[in-house]
């Protein structure tokens, strides 16, 4: 088992701001390279035989996140298999389970804010703008 934290993917690197051009290179060469996998591989398509809370749950997590390409595709069923089974029984969804869940969701980019992309909009000032 390898030891320390998992390399980055070089899109949530973007993503979140974290890109360091002496450390990962040029950020608009990974931005041509990222956008070249995506033509490569598309995007995502949710499999004919998720109902409810699996059909929910890709809607509302997979389909925003425009950042997915088809290379995750497994790891979004997984999430989404995992997600219907935790609200179906809750009762009885294990706590190891929970581990997987919360894995699939950080490897997809879901977890955390800083990870989104930044949606452009009017600066605001929170002291003075109302």
């Amino acid at each position: 088992m390898a030891r320390g934290r998992r390399p980055k993917p070089p899109h949530l690197r973007l993503i979140d701001g974290t890109h360091r051009p002496s450390r990962h290179g040029r950020a608009d060469h990974a931005r041509a390279v990222i956008e070249k996998d995506g033509s490569l591989f598309g995007a995502p398509k949710m499999p004919g035989y998720f109902k409810t809370h699996a059909r929910a749950a890709w809607k509302q997590y997979i389909v925003p996140a425009h950042w997915l390409d088809a290379s995750r595709e497994p790891a979004a069923i997984a999430f989404c298999e995992l997600f219907q089974e935790m609200r179906l029984a809750p009762s009885r969804f294990q706590a190891s389970k929970h581990t997987q869940l919360r894995g699939y969701m950080a490897d997809l980019g879901l977890t955390d804010q800083r990870r989104r992309p930044v949606v452009p909009g009017p600066e605001r000032d929170e002291f003075f703008d109302d």
